[in-house]
């Protein structure tokens, strides 16, 4: 099993209305790809995070092998909201891949 943990930080430009408009979009998103990518066990997006955060949001996935992590980074279904609901609000993203 292999987990893949992203944090990102959101765009200053953006007032907290539209943050919290594209934390939503993010989450539906990429919580939306459970089911559709083959080695995905798991996906969740945590909105909602403390002050002390230097980040606004984090995905926690799961995958069964890092073959499978590959084929989620090129599979259509992840492209299409990567492209779509992350990268254009992105500031920055930090990224840990590790075996279980």
């Amino acid at each position: 099993m292999v987990k893949h943990i992203i944090v990102w930080k959101i765009k200053d430009e953006f007032d907290e209305d539209k943050k919290n408009e594209i934390k939503l979009g993010v989450k539906n998103g990429l919580e939306g790809l459970a089911g559709q990518i083959p080695g995905l066990v798991e996906i969740k997006v945590q909105t909602k995070v403390l002050p002390s955060s230097n980040g606004d949001l984090m995905l926690d996935s799961t995958f069964e092998s890092a073959e499978a992590l590959n084929g989620y980074s090129v599979h259509p279904a992840h492209v299409d909201v990567a492209n779509n609901l992350v990268r254009p609000y992105m500031a920055s993203r930090s990224c840990v891949d590790y075996e279980l």
